[in-house]
């Protein structure tokens, strides 16, 4: 089984799992799985160096959301999945005070639909750095909210860790929060799940094209990574899954719909997290 083929922890936990001593209790890998707002959610939880290699996953907690019982009932997902959204993201977020800055990174290539997820959802996000510096008496209650799209090294010349490291420098975030399309290995994931995890992430590991990592130790501040999988290699989609990626990679007829769909999703759901002094209505009215 390769196991390369996918950026979901869940996915790989399932195939190592097999064996039954994954998640055994001196393994250093615990497994939690709940039902919050209508969505399935499992929390993988990488205990210690020995879960690590177990799983091949760095240390910190993967928290798994399933829309699918959101779509099988055809509700939009601005509603309860962005309730569940926004409470799992709290639930990884660190403390923060009333004045801190949340600093939330739109990854990849825009210009390519699958790889959009990070620039749609920016889109969708109530940013409020520039009005809380400038007025904050009248906007002092939200917390301040600072957006970066950071492109792709092809069109940018630059490391997708090098432009968040510098806006770090420069806005002294206490969070960082990065959002990027994720690879999956099985079709019934695609544009269907949303990962979530306290241990950030490698820009384009689920392709084979690694970049430098972007998590806590390259930045010195907290990064919760938040993903959605909107790509299957050709090989796994075939069944082939002991071969080698071919390189191809198979996206959904509709990833356009799906993308924008995703894109409100996670703006609202983050606001939500982010702004905790706002009911759901408020933030509908405010994005739209």
């Amino acid at each position: 089984m390769n196991l390369s083929r996918t950026d979901l922890t869940v996915e790989t936990a399932e195939e190592l799992s097999a064996g039954g001593r994954l998640f055994a209790p001196d393994s250093g890998v615990q497994l939690r799985e709940s039902l919050r707002c209508g969505c399935p959610v499992t929390c993988i939880r990488v205990a210690s160096p020995a879960g690590a290699r177990a799983i091949g996953r760095p240390v910190g907690r993967y928290v798994t959301i399933d829309l699918r019982p959101c779509l099988a009932r055809q509700e939009e997902l601005t509603g309860r999945a962005a309730q569940c959204l926004a409470g799992e993201l709290r639930a990884l977020l660190p403390p923060l005070a009333a004045r801190d800055t949340a600093l939330v990174v739109g990854m990849g290539n825009e210009a390519m639909t699958p790889d959009a997820v990070g620039a749609e959802a920016l889109t969708h996000l109530l940013v409020t750095r520039h009005m809380v510096d400038a007025l904050p008496r009248r906007f002092g209650h939200l917390r301040s909210v600072a957006a970066l799209r950071t492109g792709v090294l092809a069109q940018t010349g630059v490391e997708t860790l090098e432009l968040v490291r510098g806006a770090v420098s420069h806005i002294r975030p206490t969070v960082v929060i990065a959002v990027d399309a994720l690879a999956a290995r099985s079709r019934h994931r695609l544009c269907a799940t949303v990962q979530l995890s306290d241990a950030g992430l490698t820009p384009g590991s689920g392709v084979g094209n690694h970049r430098k990592a972007v998590d806590a130790a390259a930045l010195g501040v907290p990064v919760i990574a938040l993903g959605v999988p909107t790509v299957i290699d050709g090989a796994a989609l075939c069944g082939q899954e002991d071969d080698a990626p071919t390189g191809l990679f198979v996206t959904p007829r509709d990833i356009d719909s799906r993308v924008r769909e995703l894109g409100r999703l996670i703006g609202r759901g983050l606001t939500l997290a982010l702004q905790p002094g706002l009911s759901a209505e408020e933030v509908a009215a405010l994005l739209g």
